[in-house]
């Protein structure tokens, strides 16, 4: 069976002796498939069970640590014993514990400088033993430090440190790993610790869940028994939820005797991506096309060609991401689920990951990017951009978390492997205030402006096809008695706040829906101001990636 790609990259650095200190992040609670001699010997632990059956395994020692369960013997209980280093009960709290491991580390590094001939343990002495330390939840044992001056925490960090720089540490044979979910919850002694290797256990694609399904067939033959012998398909259907989360699925399925089927995989991986984000991310349903999409040509002619290349795997000219914006009300979101629900792909939208706590917001977005890469394609849309990107300079108001978001978000939205996998669309009514360097081509390749009708008589269109809805009997073509009442600037917003005002009329006052329609448009007020609306078509016509995007009365009016 072959090991994970993170696992083997552990293997030929430590071999290599490159590092011998490992900061182990990313998807770390997660269940991982645990190989055995033969194939049926295969099964399912957690990390640690991991790291000491496998990465581990030919260690004489290995030591964990956890804030709580306190300082641990994983594996080689009968060494440690032999060593008769400790008296008494292990220690429980950080400082004595990293102290602790350190004393003994020094130990072992005394015993190895021994000479066997003159020691009564010479089977011990003169010898360099194979001891790991792993340290659990490590940013809970070492949290970024709010004050400069938390000596405690900061010297704790240093000696962690010095097990990977320090010579003699380096000449043992000493493998240390620092578990934490995400990088940035980690103090910056060690998350930035350039002698120690930054290791990313990623969530699974459908390639890694290939095996792990292949052994829940014999866990759970009910569950499975449509997928018997084809483990490849619920793998690639379910790719991007944890195997927790699917062994819990499958464990309530097999109780109560229920068949999983194909066609429930869809709504399942949905729900499982969205239990496993903690609530970061959520699903759109993309039930429309863009034939629901109404005016807008030449806009939907071109993601129409986007989405031709894609499903060709014709990645080359496929952009990175689009930029929608354009007045409030313009149906930014709509053309979202009507362009995802074109391509056939997944809508993931990236809902408030921004925390009070310091390094939270971070390590959302770490959880975040995780999550997409291990869906496969997907589109993700960022509402109100300009608020959620963060900027280069924010200032010290928020103790730099906008700089940080923004740097974040502008490394994963460059990064050229997410081509043809994950397209970024972001939607503002005020693209002025996103950062240049985020608009960008090779970030935003496309810049789309929508628009509001601005003739009265596709004013009326708007309105009825939005009126169908809710089954008002509008005629085709526009009474002269409606005509003149027609707003300028109609938004797709406006008008179904116009067809819902209308149908209310018909059901309460026993009209027909002309007339309801007509005492509608009397004194009828646009919700968003003439100078608001006449400002963000302006920022919308200079924002164009393509002129033909734009209708000639707004650049005339621009």
């Amino acid at each position: 069976m072959t090991i994970p790609d993170w696992s083997d990259e552990i293997r030929r650095l430590y071999l290599s002796s490159a590092a011998n200190q490992f900061v182990v992040h990313g998807n770390v609670h997660d269940r991982l498939l645990i190989p055995g001699k033969e194939a049926k010997d295969a099964r399912i632990g957690n990390l640690i069970d991991y790291l000491t059956s496998v990465q581990l395994k030919k260690f004489d020692l290995v030591l964990s640590y956890e804030l709580g369960a306190g300082l641990r013997v994983e594996s080689g209980h009968e060494f440690f014993e032999q060593l008769r280093f400790h008296n008494g009960d292990l220690p429980n709290d950080p400082p004595n514990a990293i102290g602790y491991i350190d004393q003994f580390l020094r130990f072992m590094i005394n015993l190895r400088a021994i000479d066997p001939s003159t020691e009564e343990s010479s089977r011990l002495a003169g010898r360099n033993h194979h001891v790991a330390i792993v340290i659990k939840s490590a940013e809970l044992v070492f949290p970024i430090s709010k004050q400069t001056r938390d000596y405690q925490l900061n010297s704790m960090a240093s000696v962690v440190r010095s097990w990977s720089h320090e010579s003699h540490f380096l000449e043992q044979n000493l493998a240390v790993f620092l578990v934490t979910e995400h990088l940035n919850d980690l103090n910056h002694l060690l998350s930035r610790n350039q002698r120690s290797a930054r290791v990313e256990i990623p969530t699974p694609g459908g390639k890694e869940l290939e095996p792990t399904f292949a052994l829940f067939e014999t866990t759970y033959p009910t569950a499975l028994k449509k997928f018997s012998g084809n483990p490849g398909i619920p793998a690639g259907r379910l790719a991007g939820a944890t195997v927790s989360s699917i062994e819990a699925l499958l464990k309530r399925r097999e109780y109560e005797k229920e068949v999983l089927e194909e066609d429930d995989l869809a709504d399942l991986k949905k729900s499982l991506v969205e239990q496993d984000s903690q609530g970061l991310i959520e699903f759109l349903e993309p039930t429309r096309t863009l034939d629901d999409v109404y005016g807008h040509d030449a806009v939907k002619d071109w993601m129409r060609q986007d989405i031709a290349l894609w499903k060709k795997n014709d990645l080359a000219a496929m952009p990175m991401g689009y930029l929608l914006c354009g007045p409030v009300g313009t149906g930014k979101t709509y053309l979202v689920e009507c362009l995802a629900g074109e391509a056939g792909v997944p809508v993931v939208k990236m809902k408030n990951f921004r925390d009070r706590w310091v390094g939270s917001t971070e390590g959302n977005l770490e959880k975040i990017f995780a999550l997409l890469h291990a869906l496969g394609r997907c589109v993700v849309f960022i509402d109100e951009a300009d608020q959620a990107l963060g900027s280069r300079d924010a200032g010290s108001g928020d103790s730099g978390v906008s700089g940080r978001v923004y740097s974040m978000m502008a490394k994963e939205m460059s990064n050229t492997n997410n081509r043809g996998r994950i397209l970024w669309i972001l939607a503002s009514s005020r693209p002025d205030l996103i950062e240049v360097d985020l608009k960008r081509p090779g970030r935003v390749d496309v810049k789309i402006p929508l628009f509001p009708a601005h003739e009265a008589k596709d004013g009326y269109r708007l309105i009825r096809a939005l009126g169908k809805k809710h089954d008002l009997d509008l005629p085709k073509e526009c009474p002269e008695v409606i005509l003149s009442l027609i707003p300028e600037l109609v938004t797709p917003g406006a008008a179904e706040s116009i067809a819902i005002k209308v149908y209310r009329q018909v059901r309460t006052e026993d009209v027909d829906a002309v007339e309801a329609l007509r005492d509608c448009l009397d004194e009828y007020q646009n919700p968003v101001p003439e100078d608001v609306m006449d400002f963000q078509i302006g920022i919308a016509v200079r924002e164009a990636s393509d002129l033909d995007f734009v209708p000639d009365v707004f650049r005339q009016k621009d």
